[in-house]
Parts: structure tokens; sequence; C-alpha cells
């Protein structure tokens, strides 16, 4: 595994945290800087091609003078288990459903293609001279990749071929990039190689952990160990399937995937915006600063400990706790002032069954995907709900800030 036992934190830098790879991983990419008689630079940032014919990552390595090394073997897909063993008069905590299966999965047709990944090289665009660019939110994914694509098209921030277009643009992903949709893996080699380019152009391209990443990352990890739930006995297998697991995300999960979203932050201050994946307080059980959350939350996954990895993903599947209209502007005002900001922009909980519009889990009452075409302003104007709900035929929104309303 990518994160056992005596591996440290990864580096933390200002800009590149989220793509930081240790120097004894292989995992860089080739940027040619189009000068005549120049060599590619070898960088640190994974670079991903979907559907192209599978190469391994590479070392730092003269080519001239050694070879890179042979391919790793293919991990097993573990077998389903049964999710808990819980006392039938037990309810679980308000707004914890881990082990449940918690949202519809609609329109899952055809899967994607294989998505194996190949070394590149591009030449970077012209940066642009005057400060940063515009900045962009994506909400929840969840492995519908011909959504995703479709929208970060129509905002310019990739061209026709899904190459970076935004030159000097930010982007930020609020989490949940697999699960119930048909491309999970897909979508992650989309969003690391976007990661390279748009740093190449001078913008960026970033990304926040999702409950769904820790329940990912869990399941790979830890499989069918039980786990302590508060409410039973748990798997990470067995959650990870019942919240619309996608075997062939399995199939196709590679260490670099698991380095790469191990190494996500969960929280993150940007022009007055605190990006969170979860409308949950929770964050602050992690530090009181912002580095302090992440910091923690990597620190923590670092242990490769099943019940320590439970107790995160437990806390961050928490969700509502600014829906209420008495209590969710404080607790919205509690975080600010704690990490900073004037608004909470949160993923995780789908517009329609955020505002009661959806009155299960499983969205049988779904409205169609005319219901949500913008994010939702709440809590007295504080907090902004980015999930547009596309595993229930809703929108999978990419929206720039701030918000013009």
């Amino acid at each position: 595994m990518t994160q056992g036992a005596g591996q440290g934190p990864a580096m933390r830098t200002e800009t590149l945290r989220d793509f930081r790879v240790p120097v004894n991983e292989p995992a860089p990419y080739a940027v040619s800087t189009g000068l005549p008689g120049e060599a590619p630079v070898y960088g640190e940032y994974p670079a991903y091609y979907e559907g192209a014919r599978s190469v391994p990552p590479q070392p730092r390595y003269a080519p001239e003078t050694s070879a890179p090394p042979a391919p790793p073997a293919p991990q097993p897909v573990a077998e389903p288990v049964h999710a808990m063993s819980q006392d039938p008069e037990e309810s679980d905590p308000e707004g914890y459903t881990p082990t449940q299966r918690d949202l519809p999965v609609i329109g899952r047709g055809a899967l994607g293609g294989p998505g194996d990944t190949v070394q590149v090289q591009y030449v970077p665009q012209e940066a642009e001279a005057a400060g940063p660019g515009p900045l962009y939110v994506v909400g929840d994914v969840h492995g519908y990749l011909d959504e995703l694509v479709t929208e970060l098209h129509a905002q310019g921030l990739i061209d026709a071929d899904r190459r970076w277009s935004a030159g000097n643009a930010r982007l930020w992903f609020l989490g949940d990039f697999t699960d119930r949709g048909p491309d999970g893996i897909g979508v992650i080699d989309l969003v690391m190689r976007l990661s390279a380019e748009a740093a190449a152009a001078g913008g960026y391209c970033k990304a926040l952990m999702g409950n769904h990443e820790l329940l990912l990352i869990g399941a790979k990890r830890f499989g069918d160990t039980p786990v302590s739930s508060g409410a039973g006995t748990a798997t990470f297998q067995a959650a990870w399937l019942l919240n619309g697991g996608q075997r062939t995300d399995m199939e196709r999960l590679q260490d670099v995937h698991l380095q790469w979203m191990s190494r996500l932050d969960a929280a993150v201050l940007v022009e007055g915006h605190l990006l969170l994946h979860s409308d949950t307080t929770a964050y602050l059980d992690y530090g009181d600063s912002v580095e302090d959350v992440n910091d923690t939350i990597h620190e923590l996954l670092n242990r490769n400990d099943a019940d320590i990895t439970w107790d995160l993903f437990r806390k961050f599947t928490k969700r509502f706790a600014f829906r209420d209209e008495g209590t969710g502007p404080q607790a919205v005002r509690e975080l600010l002032g704690t990490y900073g900001g004037s608004r909470v922009v949160h993923g995780h909980s789908p517009i329609p069954y955020l505002l009661g519009e959806v009155g299960t889990e499983d969205g049988d009452e779904a409205r169609g995907p005319e219901a949500v075409d913008g994010p939702h302003v709440y809590a007295e104007g504080l907090a902004i709900a980015m999930d547009g709900g596309v595993t229930m035929a809703g929108k999978l929104l990419v929206v720039q800030l701030p918000l013009n309303d």
C-alpha cells in the first residue's frame, strides 16, 4: 500500500501540496518547454490520458543510462461481505449514514473504458501576466465523467480534446470523485492530468478530500477487516459496496491513485471562500486552523489504522449542519470564525436532498435534471451548496466564484 507504517507525511508546499510525491516513488511527467534544443523537464505531477495504452509511471532517471522498472503486479479485488451487525433497536446517530446506501444510482449505463495511464509531453501555455486567474469550483462528480467533461468544456476550462485551456484559471474540486457513477477512475485520471497541465499554464487544478475518497482508501487498504462503527460491526468493503462502489473502479485502482487521494487536503481558504467537502462542523475536531486540520488528517491516514480511518470517514459522512434556520447560520459562523473567510462552499449533500425535496436517501421523488440549475445559497447567505445531485438525475455543477447573488 502507499501509506504504510514508517512512511512520513507528504511535504507541504504553498501551491503544490495536492501533487507532491516523495522522490523515491515513481510518478513524474515530462514537460516540453518549447525552446529549441531544450530537453523535457521531469516534474512531480502524474499526467494521464483516459483510455490510452497503459505505460507504467517512470522514476526520475537519465533515459540514456538506465531503464524504467517493470510494471507492478495487478491488485486483487476483495469479495463483498455483510455490511454490519446491529442491534435492531439501535439507531444511527443523526446525519450518520456510512454503512447504508444513502443516495440512488441513476442511469448507470455501459461502463467506461480502461482508463489506463501514460506519460505525456506537452507545451505549457503562456501564463497571463496580471495576477491569478478566475476561480472555479466543482461539486461532487461521483464517477460521471461525461457530465464532468461537458461542464468543464462549457466553462472554457478544457478544449474538445479534454486539455486544459483556461490559462491561469484556478479550479477546485470539492471531493467525491468515485462511486455510484460508471467511471470514477476515469474522473480521477482526468483531474490528475489537468492538475499538471494547469500548473504548466500558470493556473492550477486542485481537489479536496471527500468522504468517498476516505471510503475507497479504506476499502482498498482494509477490505473486510472488522471495524467498530459505533452502531455495531462494519467493514470498509461492505460500506463501499452499499454506497455505490463500482467493481470496475476497484479493478482499475492503482497505487498512484491512492497516493494522490491520501494527500488531498480537507479544507482550503481561497479569497474569502472556505472550501470544504461536507456540510458538517466535524472539521473543528481536527484543528484550529486550516493548516492544522489538513496536517492532522494526513497524519491520521498515515497511521494506516482501520479504526482511525473509519472514524474519519464516519465524521465526514455527517451532513445538514447548516440547514436549520435556527442553528445553521451559527454553525457556519463557528467555522468561519475559526478558519477565516466570509462564506462556506461545500458539496456532499445534494441540493434536492438538502432542500427536503427528496424525502429519503434513496431519492425516489427526485424531480429531474431540470430541478437544479445552479448552487444553493442558504444559512443567511453564509453557505453555498455545490452538489447538484448528478447521482439523482440532477446537474453536475461547475461554477465561478464569487457568485453574483
